[in-house]
């Protein structure tokens, strides 16, 4: 399983345009970018590529990195951020299957899966395929799971890749605040990698209108407001989970420029062997 790091932003994305900051010079002084969030994980043995989440980064972040367009894609959540590079299929693919929750969400009244369906009705290529959480998918000859995370206000899941021929795994928190279920933990444990949601230290909790939740004994918080992890809580989470290797993505130019591109935090561009 080759994994790569397509995008490891959030939603504007390090540089951010526009911003002046500190930490958005650094990463211009440094060369390295946090585009929008996407995965692409390559198995070898079959020569097929699965995209997790589909950027609006999509055609910079495959133009950069030397890796194959995908044969299926697995959506998390609908937010722009994570969905709308699905329509860059137009033309560049003969077909993408789309794997994404059967499970209604309250907030919009459809799955992932529908709004997928419904948003990309236009392209023959895409092909929504909803997926019951915790129900195991094959595609691209890796096994697939989706499992609940909390981003509140819309549902979002979290992944499990595994190789059944290596025995690799690989899990992704998905955009989550600390407060994952158990059912969940127990399926993303014991991962050769984790890619976990920290979107800011938690030192800046403070500025929060909400502040943070999920209180460590030491006070410090693990999630930032209700959505995200903190760096904190993305590296709890990995110690419960017993990762080998964690990486956090999902994180924003709000980091200070002096914590910003410490380890483990990723940058775009970054491959793993599992």
């Amino acid at each position: 399983m080759q994994v790569t790091l397509l995008g490891t932003g959030d939603t504007t994305g390090t540089p951010t345009p526009g911003c002046e900051c500190e930490t958005c010079r650094e990463a211009v002084e440094r060369g390295v970018e946090r585009t929008r969030f996407s995965v692409h994980v390559h198995n070898p043995r079959t020569g097929e590529s699965l995209l997790v989440d589909a950027s609006p980064d999509f055609r910079y972040q495959f133009l950069k990195n030397d890796v194959d367009l995908p044969d299926a894609a697995v959506i998390s959540h609908v937010h722009f951020d994570h969905l709308d590079g699905l329509g860059n299929a137009y033309r560049l693919l003969d077909s993408l299957d789309v794997y994404a929750a059967d499970e209604t969400d309250p907030k919009t009244g459809e799955s992932v899966a529908g709004t997928v369906a419904r948003k990309y009705d236009y392209l023959d290529t895409v092909t929504a395929y909803p997926t019951a959480p915790f129900e195991t998918v094959e595609t691209c000859g890796f096994e697939v799971t989706l499992v609940p995370v909390d981003h509140p206000p819309l549902v979002c899941y979290g992944l499990v890749v595994e190789d059944p021929e290596t025995g690799a795994k690989l899990s992704l928190s998905g955009d989550t605040s600390y407060g994952i279920p158990q059912e969940s933990l127990d399926a993303l444990a014991d991962p050769d990698l984790l890619l976990a949601d920290g979107i800011v230290p938690s030192s800046l909790c403070e500025h929060h209108p909400l502040g943070g939740k999920h209180e460590a004994s030491d006070g410090t918080y693990r999630t930032f407001g209700t959505k995200h992890m903190t760096r904190e809580g993305a590296l709890a989470l990995a110690d419960d989970l017993d990762a080998t290797e964690t990486r956090i993505v999902h994180a924003a130019h709000f980091y200070p420029a002096d914590e910003a591109f410490e380890e483990p935090i990723a940058v775009d561009g970054e491959t793993y062997e599992l």
